[in-house]
């Protein structure tokens, strides 16, 4: 069974969407934990998911199966990723059929990161070396297969400049993908400007926020090591808190501001990087922002910078 497209989702709702982001367990003790937290998420009801990809023959597998839990579960349309990383197009191209066969109708098509230790992305012989080469790839197998694509609010760690990151992902957009999920952020400012700065350069498709709670220093500098995201004093302070409860509630406390106030700025949804953790979508500070943005308007992002 086939299930709608994103594209479709964001052009027919009437108020901003929420997404979630899954990553697939490697053990069936995680499968087990990951199906018991998608049961307590059921009320509330995204309009879609996304769950990552391992691009070794053996994590390939967890992820296919972390897809099909998820629409068992009812957690449907799933956005499959998809990355370059170790693959040939002719295997690209087989993971593609694979994907549209099993009812998939969404890939996040990713370059993806060059393995632990190096700082360089090299293709695979015979590979792909752009994430625009990959959404090409995807568009010419399977037309009805509606692509995401990553933004960088504070730019990919390997572009040149702003500018140049820029023209990456207008290419992207250029070789067919629909929508754009951005990287972490966690100031609203930055990712105005993104935005205006994105339809400045021609990017015309939906862009949607990534945002991911925090909870301590140690997890604070995980997300930033692999986001560039900047860090505001206050936020840095707030969970750098000893006690940990504290710490963990003005981490949330920070997230459930900013949906708020992306909300109020027409941002087309809303995507959260849940690690596969229910607490922070039941937190009752998220559920009061979920509450409140399920009857605001949809629009798509502004081009102008709200008033502080």
């Amino acid at each position: 069974m086939t299930t709608p497209t994103i594209r479709e989702l964001l052009a027919e709702r009437r108020q901003p969407t929420l997404s979630l982001e899954f990553y697939p367990p490697r053990t069936p003790a995680g499968f087990d934990l990951l199906r018991r937290s998608i049961e307590r998420m059921r009320p509330v009801q995204p309009e879609f998911v996304t769950c990552t990809y391992g691009a070794g023959g053996t994590t390939r597998e967890f992820s296919f199966a972390a897809w099909e839990l998820l629409a068992e579960m009812g957690f449907t349309p799933v956005v499959a990723h998809l990355t370059c990383v170790g693959a040939s197009r002719d295997d690209l191209a087989a993971q593609i059929h694979r994907i549209h066969a099993s009812g998939i109708r969404n890939i996040m098509a990713l370059r993806g990161d060059p393995p632990r230790g190096e700082t360089t992305f090299t293709p695979a012989p015979d590979g792909l070396a752009y994430a625009a080469d990959l959404v090409a790839l995807i568009k010419s197998l399977h037309p009805d297969i509606c692509c995401g694509v990553a933004g960088y609010p504070e730019t990919h760690p390997e572009a040149a400049s702003p500018a140049d990151d820029l023209r990456h992902l207008k290419a992207k957009l250029d070789a067919g993908a629909d929508f754009v999920n951005t990287q972490l952020f966690f100031d609203n400012a930055v990712f105005y400007r993104f935005v205006e700065d994105a339809r400045a350069a021609g990017i015309t498709a939906p862009i949607l926020p990534g945002l991911m709670p925090v909870a301590s220093p140690a997890q604070l500098e995980r997300a930033i090591g692999y986001s560039r995201a900047t860090v505001p004093p206050a936020l840095r302070e707030a969970v750098g808190h000893p006690d940990p409860d504290t710490a963990r509630d003005a981490g949330l406390q920070w997230m459930a501001a900013q949906i708020c106030d992306l909300i109020a700025n027409d941002v087309p949804g809303i995507h959260l990087y849940i690690l596969n953790s229910d607490r922070t979508v039941l937190d009752p500070r998220l559920a009061a922002c979920l509450a409140q943005w399920r009857g605001a308007p949809l629009s798509t992002n502004h081009t102008e910078r709200p008033d502080p």
